[in-house]
């Protein structure tokens, strides 16, 4: 598994939101998702670092299923394919996390 592509960065980031996901770090300037708004309140911190922590982790998600269903062989169309399955959920979890922040 671990000689999938972004299998690491892919753990990183599902480990460290878990935490926001349930709720467990408070507002800070180093350790979330943090805008102008999250940063000045706390129910709006708690609320939108809940959202980003469960995209990613889905994020996350889509990427170990890529990584069983199409195991990384060295071919270069392959990897583009993890480069895919790993950045695409991963942005539009951002993306989401930032529209879910502005009408928060």
């Amino acid at each position: 598994m671990l000689k999938q592509p972004f299998a690491l960065p892919s753990v990183i980031l599902f480990v460290l939101c878990i935490p926001l996901a349930i709720g467990l770090i408070p507002r800070n300037r180093v350790y979330g998702f943090r805008t102008k708004r999250t940063l000045t309140d706390d129910a709006t911190w708690f609320r939108v670092n809940r959202f980003a922590g469960v995209a990613i982790i889905i994020a996350s998600a889509v990427y170990f299923t890529i990584t069983f269903a199409k195991p990384y062989d060295g071919d270069f169309r392959v990897w583009l394919v993890h480069l895919a399955a790993f950045a695409v959920p991963l942005a539009a979890a951002l993306t989401m996390t930032a529209a879910y922040a502005k009408r928060s």
